[in-house]
């Protein structure tokens, strides 16, 4: 009888290790999928903060490339306001002269 009780316990006790080292190996595959969902989130999220990056990257580019466009509009823009104004300075000019000479201006 001892024998058979003996058996009975040492049967409980590995069915005891068995269910708690189950429910252990359930853990680690648990854990092992929430790490593995982890990585593949932040490797999406590296990605794409890669590619906002290079959208933010070309839209600086873009952007310098229109400020210079226009500063070189304003350079023009003040360069034909100098020669608007050095033509009307010569146009007053000339209509003194034809003035003095005793032309009659049209």
């Amino acid at each position: 009888m001892l024998g058979a009780a003996g058996t009975i316990v040492v049967g409980l006790a590995a069915a005891a290790a068995a269910w708690s080292g189950q429910r252990g190996a359930n853990r680690a595959n648990a854990s092992g999928a929430v790490l593995s969902s982890y990585d593949s989130l932040v490797n999406n999220l590296q990605e794409e903060r890669n590619a906002l990056e290079a959208k933010l990257a070309d839209a600086e580019t873009r952007l310098a490339a229109a400020y210079a466009e226009l500063a070189r509009e304003r350079a023009d823009q003040a360069a034909l306001q100098n020669e608007i104004g050095d033509l009307r300075r010569m146009i007053e000019h000339l209509r003194q002269q034809i003035s003095t000479l005793g032309g009659q201006l049209s």
